[in-house]
């Protein structure tokens, strides 16, 4: 299965909670607060199995992140791994993507768009051009946005207007232009609204 470029508004209502972050999908769920589809009044949440729930879990971070499954599955088994909490370190590994250290930075107000300022050629780690979302960040990286990218609009809407602030594991500078990777983030720095525990439960049947 491919990168999901459907509609987002229908995967926030079908798992009960705003995903990608957009303006659009809050008013959805504010307006629909329900499950899409011809019976999606009808549906519960509270009527839920436990496999749905974990299955949920899964399908939150993975669309959250932009990951498709096998990507997503690679990610856990490397995060089993590794000593400590699997669903922790699973989280861990998805925030030092590329892609979301982008987002997390304010360049990018979406993932999807990070993403796309990273394939098209305007980021650099360590000074070196780097066009693959997943890659994997280290601690002491500096992130840099190219100069031609920017003076383009959509990067300045996002850093003048939006203003996000970053994460305490990441150090802006430069007129957010330039990120460093101060540390690796904890699971009190990460903010998805995701259970990791029902994930980890999921993939261990």
């Amino acid at each position: 299965m491919s990168r999901y470029t459907g509609p987002k508004a229908r995967i926030s209502r079908r798992l009960g909670t705003n995903i990608f972050g957009t303006k659009s999908e809050t008013v959805a769920l504010d307006k629909r607060p329900y499950p899409p589809g011809e019976h999606g009044r009808s549906r519960r949440r509270g009527n839920q199995s436990e496999f749905l729930i974990q299955l949920q879990e899964k399908q939150k971070a993975r669309f959250a992140y932009g990951l498709n499954e096998r990507q997503f599955r690679n990610l856990y088994e490397e995060a089993n791994r590794r000593d400590g909490v699997t669903g922790e370190s699973l989280l861990q590994l998805l925030e030092l993507r590329l892609d979301n250290v982008v987002y997390r930075s304010g360049i990018a107000a979406t993932r999807p768009q990070a993403r796309q300022l990273v394939n098209h050629g305007h980021i650099d780690v360590n000074g070196k051009r780097v066009n693959i979302p997943s890659y994997r960040v280290r601690k002491g990286d500096v992130v840099t946005l190219r100069s031609k990218a920017r003076n383009m609009v959509v990067v300045q809407w996002n850093i003048d207007v939006l203003d996000r602030e970053a994460p305490a594991w990441l150090g802006v500078s430069d007129g957010g232009h330039e990120v460093e990777v101060k540390e690796l983030p904890t699971r009190g720095q990460i903010d998805v609204p995701v259970k990791e525990q029902l994930i980890v439960e999921l993939y261990s049947k």
